[in-house]
């Protein structure tokens, strides 16, 4: 009777497996992480919003199937399909046969999915780089940092009169200051603690596997009013903050190349058309 014999050898990147079907002959096979993005199969559950009842970045447009609404915000903009989940082909060994002088090439045995799972890996929490839920998290804290850098710029010209581009120029000259007041610490020195303080923070965030958490982490520390304890305002609220994380994005897109072209603030600039 022939017997079958498995040795597997697994690793995070591939796997290779021994089978023997026949006493004399081996096959091995292997999955590897490459292949083509395939369109993920049909799900049986119904969109939380199909595409009559909820708005579209442009009229008339078809949102993707993996951008069905559920996200706060989703307004199916994915042109490039980076967002589409991705599925790997595994292939087997190509095998060899040198009595017959053959390179057989291996063929297709499976599809891999990488997994959505937070991963206990602060550094790199996530396996999939293009992952949707990633990129949600990716797009609400570098429109969080785009609100602040938005407001900070506006404000520091308003009150000083100084372009936010002229600012550490300003620094290095006349030493640390914050609106006008000297403060006891050197450029290099807040540089410190900046990168400490904010390095700090994002490991403590990295740390954290739950998705909903990471993003919205709340309770008193973040949402000391409770504002957000009733659901339907807590959704107001988290498409308010996308919004405007988007609107602050390109915002300050627009300072940067406004500045690289006219060396002007936005304030400034604003005002060479009243004169």
């Amino acid at each position: 009777m022939a017997t079958t014999t498995a040795a597997a050898a697994i690793s995070h990147f591939f796997v290779i497996q021994l089978h023997t079907s026949k006493p004399k002959y081996a096959k091995f096979q292997a999955r590897f992480g490459f292949g083509t993005k395939k369109s993920p199969p049909p799900s049986k559950k119904p969109n939380p919003k199909t595409v009559t009842d909820r708005p579209i970045w442009f009229p008339g447009a078809t949102p993707p199937q993996w951008l069905d609404g559920s996200l706060v915000g989703d307004r199916g903009f994915d042109p490039f399909g980076l967002g589409k989940p991705a599925e790997y082909l595994q292939y087997d060994f190509d095998s060899l046969d040198q009595n017959l002088a053959k390179n057989v090439a291996g063929d297709v045995i499976g599809v891999r999915v990488e997994a959505t799972e937070v991963q206990p890996t602060p550094f790199q929490p996530y396996s999939e780089v293009f992952g949707l839920q990633r990129f949600r998290e990716c797009e609400l804290i570098h429109g969080r940092w785009a609100m602040l850098g938005t407001i900070g710029a506006l404000a520091v010209e308003a009150f000083t009169g100084i372009a936010w581009q002229d600012a550490g120029k300003v620094e290095l000259v006349e030493g640390s200051s914050y609106f006008g007041q000297p403060l006891p610490f050197s450029i290099t020195t807040l540089i410190w603690i900046e990168a400490i303080a904010v390095g700090f923070v994002e490991f403590q965030r990295n740390a954290e596997l739950d998705p909903e958490k990471r993003i919205y982490p709340g309770g008193q520390y973040f949402d000391p009013l409770g504002l957000a304890t009733d659901p339907e305002k807590k959704e107001s609220l988290q498409l308010a903050e996308i919004k405007h994380a988007r609107l602050a994005m390109v915002a300050f897109l627009l300072f940067a190349i406004q500045a690289a072209t006219t060396g002007k603030g936005p304030i400034s600039f604003v005002a060479t058309f009243n004169k």
